[in-house]
């Protein structure tokens, strides 16, 4: 638990010193050449605006953080799924694969508006959707790279011992995939929130991080639109800390391990 924590400590450190730097920077830039708020809004400011009107934006952040969780969670089962089908089926693989591609290309904003003339104008689920999709494909590329990759000599190996297509399945080509799925969650926690906030652009309840950050800037209240930015930030970070720690707990030592043994 020591050795985890201290290299936990080792990994964040230096990302935080930069940030510091570089937030320090950005408030000597601003301060002195006295920059208006509309060309750059220092941090301090946009700090001040965060805590003042940390309620609001809590509550935006709530708002998106729950349709970027259910479309991870449902992006996640789903690849998953469909993974497992198109290496056991080599059609299915064949039929489905460049669709999924095909589908992943075309820009959100068509997505998301062809999902909000499916649903009501209040509804959330058109956002879900959106995020569903994204993360749905990369769990599916990356799942699918950990089935198939494995290593001759397992599957020889198993041949020999007679064992089924789904023995082998279960027994190698399951927990080969495993670090591959812990990958795509990690791509995909911070991507989800993106796309779950973005997508409130196009249309739907005006009650989440995308449309209080354009609302805010579009009527030149800078500082609070950063704050809410900051909000988007700090979800994000917070969909990518619980993907690492879901997969320290998952696998055996978690990432780290698994980069040391091959260092």
């Amino acid at each position: 638990m020591t050795t985890r924590l201290t290299a936990l400590l080792r990994s964040l450190w230096p990302p935080a010193a930069f940030g510091a730097v570089m937030l320090g920077i950005w408030q000597l830039v601003v301060r002195g050449f006295d920059l208006q708020p509309y060309f750059l809004v220092a941090p301090s400011d946009i700090y001040a605006k965060f805590v003042s009107d940390f309620s609001n934006i809590w509550d935006a952040m709530v708002v998106s953080g729950t349709n970027a969780a259910f479309g991870l969670l449902f992006g996640a089962i789903i690849g998953v799924l469909v993974a497992f089908m198109l290496s056991r089926f080599r059609i299915l693989d064949e039929l489905v694969m460049p669709m999924s591609i095909a589908i992943n290309a075309i820009p959100a904003f068509v997505l998301v508006s062809v999902f909000n003339n499916m649903f009501s104008s209040t509804s959330e689920v058109p956002r879900r959707l959106m995020v569903t999709l994204v993360v749905f494909f990369v769990v599916l590329v990356n799942v699918s790279k950990g089935l198939r990759q494995v290593q001759p000599v397992h599957s020889e190996l198993m041949k020999s011992y007679a064992a089924s297509g789904w023995e082998i399945m279960r027994k190698v080509r399951v927990p080969n995939a495993i670090p591959y799925l812990f990958t795509a969650l990690r791509i995909s926690a911070p991507l989800s929130v993106i796309y779950a906030y973005v997508s409130e652009y196009f249309g739907g309840s005006q009650n989440g991080l995308g449309h209080r950050i354009s609302s805010n800037i579009s009527n030149s209240k800078n500082a609070l639109g950063w704050a809410y930015v900051l909000g988007a930030c700090l979800l994000g970070l917070a969909f990518y800390m619980i993907s690492i720690a879901m997969e320290a707990v998952a696998t055996p030592g978690g990432a780290g391990s698994r980069n040391r043994e091959g260092s």
